[in-house]
């Protein structure tokens, strides 16, 4: 896949954030995944690439405060629960895109 950046990214209620692709394409993620989701050092074993983050740790409510670009390739982003190390690159971001056009199997 070609890289593909954000158009635009937003929160559009307390439990979301959605990312416009430039290529049209848009990607809805729930807080919470997005949080489970993290590829940072802190959440994942860098030799055995195992998840160390639990989900029993993770808050229902938690929620992004901030987020800001990482070059031209990422997001970072700021939780509710204090976790702000994770950088997920586009390409991270459009894989775990939940939506039955990219994962028509699951749905």
């Amino acid at each position: 896949m070609a890289q593909v950046s954000p158009q635009s990214i937003d929160a559009p209620d307390s439990q979301s954030v959605r990312i416009l692709w430039r290529d049209g394409h848009e990607s809805l993620y729930l807080n919470r995944f997005l949080r489970l989701a993290c590829p940072c050092a802190a959440c994942v074993n860098e030799w055995t690439g195992e998840r160390t983050v639990r989900e029993a740790d993770i808050p229902a409510d938690v929620r992004p405060l901030s987020w800001h670009l990482v070059g031209n390739y990422a997001l970072s982003i700021g939780f509710s629960d204090g976790h702000d190390t994770g950088i997920y690159s586009f390409e991270l971001l459009r894989k775990l895109c939940p939506c039955p056009a990219c994962h028509p199997s699951a749905h």
